[in-house]
């Protein structure tokens, strides 16, 4: 059974870094593609960035240039290294596992990880 266990949020100044990490248990890591999603008060949770078992990324636009998603498939962890946090950043952010793209629209995977809250604010 795949486990996701989130580590590395807080509380933040507007325009600094954070570093968010996952990490994964449960199967051969590298055959899972792995995302960061995020979920706002009061609004519906959506993707961040993903990368596929190989180590290519994907960003939505509203994080490019800020955010940096990486894997390491040695030590069974994806990281999410955010620098320029802005206050429109804070969220819970959740680690998922087997992202699919279905017509190019990416649908996330039945694996979950718990949360972890992520707020920045002067």
């Amino acid at each position: 059974q795949v486990q996701l266990v989130e580590s590395g949020g807080g509380l933040v100044q507007p325009g600094r870094s954070l570093r968010l990490s996952c990490a994964f248990s449960g199967d051969i890591f590298s055959r899972h593609p792995m995302a960061w999603y995020r979920q706002a008060p009061g609004k519906q949770r959506e993707l961040v960035a993903h990368i596929t078992g190989g180590g290519r990324p994907y960003y939505v636009d509203s994080v490019k240039g800020r955010f940096t998603i990486a894997r390491d498939n040695g030590d069974n962890t994806v990281s999410l290294q955010m620098d320029s946090l802005k206050p429109e950043d804070t969220a819970v952010y959740y680690c998922n596992a087997d992202l699919s793209l279905v017509g190019n629209v990416p649908v996330p995977g039945p694996y979950w990880g718990q949360g972890t809250q992520v707020t920045v604010s002067s």
